[in-house]
């Protein structure tokens, strides 16, 4: 079982904790800052743990040429990508406003740090953790500057290696142990020929002392509900107000149905996870008193004979004798006195039937 730690003040993750659902806003907020504040409402009402977003400070993230590129997509916010980003990008007041804003109705806040200045920047807002984002697992000095800082790291990996994600355990591990791996596809929307949930199964091999996650990119809930019935105890899915807004990100995230159904169905399925024992439950006892078989008389069976299996069969009986299952065990013992036809076997009518009977 992974290892459980505190991800959220109160909040832990891994071994048997439910899983921690984190809604993605990132930029889908259009740059408004009531937008946010609605969004944030929004997926605290849908019951996720977490609202996040993503911090950049664009001239460490970017080199200037990046920033001064045209960009003539159909979401674009300005002429080039640099104006583009800083439509998007929220100043550090209104950080502070967002996540005072959280803490007032009660929800978890954090951001995606883009670039190490951001992390500076979210570890004096004192944010409850780092999420670090596909694009920067294999930036590791900006891992380590982050591990360095102390809080619990949820690390996603899309577009990395197996070979990589090693690489950066090894890193993050001995510096800070308060970390997990989200298996992800970086694609927007994820077709499900390329999510490979299996990854799941093969970190949770390969990093046995860690909790695994899933960020997905895909449309619909089903397979974040797979992920999280195949042990993911950190789930991100990216949300927004309406699909049709302008921005790359919409049509691969879930409007408030689809996230209040997603928070459903994950703590239904967390509920039918239950034990590994196999037994009768108490909720079946009614089904077995009324449809549970026995093994009953298939001809008269008179007074001290041997019981053979073609003495016997099995139906629904009344009373209730032997279990189907003792059948075999039957044979070759005696009955005590004569048993009719299509008559229950039970324990009254065997000879010794406690020592011999396993059943």
């Amino acid at each position: 079982m992974a290892r459980e730690f505190e991800l959220c003040p109160g909040r832990r993750v891994g071994g048997d904790q439910p899983c921690f659902i984190i809604a993605e806003i990132g930029q889908n907020h259009q740059g408004d800052l009531d937008i946010a504040k609605q969004m944030i409402r929004m997926v605290k009402d849908c019951g996720a743990d977490c609202a996040k977003f993503q911090k950049s400070e664009l001239e460490y993230k970017f080199n200037k040429k990046a920033l001064e590129r045209p960009y003539t997509s159909k979401h674009s916010w300005g002429k080039t990508y640099g104006e583009h980003k800083r439509h998007l990008e929220f100043s550090h007041d209104q950080y502070r406003e967002l996540k005072k804003y959280a803490e007032e109705i009660g929800i978890f806040f954090t951001a995606s740090g883009m670039d190490e200045m951001a992390v500076e920047f979210l570890h004096e807002l004192d944010v409850p953790f780092f999420k670090v984002g596909s694009g920067d697992t294999n930036n590791f000095p900006y891992l380590e500057k982050t591990a360095k800082k102390g809080r619990p790291m949820v690390i996603s990996s899309g577009m990395q290696s197996m070979n990589t994600m090693h690489q950066v355990y090894q890193i993050v591990k001995p510096i800070n142990p308060n970390f997990c791996f989200l298996q992800c596809t970086s694609a927007y929307p994820l077709q499900p020929e390329d999510v490979n949930l299996r990854v799941i199964s093969a970190y949770q091999s390969a990093f046995p002392d860690i909790p695994i996650g899933y960020s997905g990119h895909e449309t619909g809930i089903a397979i974040s509900v797979a992920a999280v019935a195949m042990g993911a105890k950190v789930l991100e899915r990216h949300v927004t107000l309406d699909k049709t807004w302008k921005g790359s990100d919409h049509q691969a995230s879930l409007e408030p149905n689809e996230l209040a159904e997603l928070v459903r169905a994950i703590r239904t399925v967390e509920k039918a996870m239950g034990s590994p024992v196999k037994q009768l439950l108490p909720c079946e006892m009614a089904c077995n008193e009324k449809l549970g078989k026995s093994v009953v008389a298939k001809v008269a069976i008179p007074e001290g004979a041997v019981l053979t299996l073609d003495m016997l069969t099995v139906k629904v009986g009344e009373p209730k004798g032997f279990p189907p299952e003792c059948i075999f065990d039957l044979v070759g013992q005696k009955v005590k006195r004569t048993i009719e036809e299509d008559e229950t076997i039970t324990e009254q009518v065997m000879e010794n039937h406690v020592k011999k009977v396993k059943c």
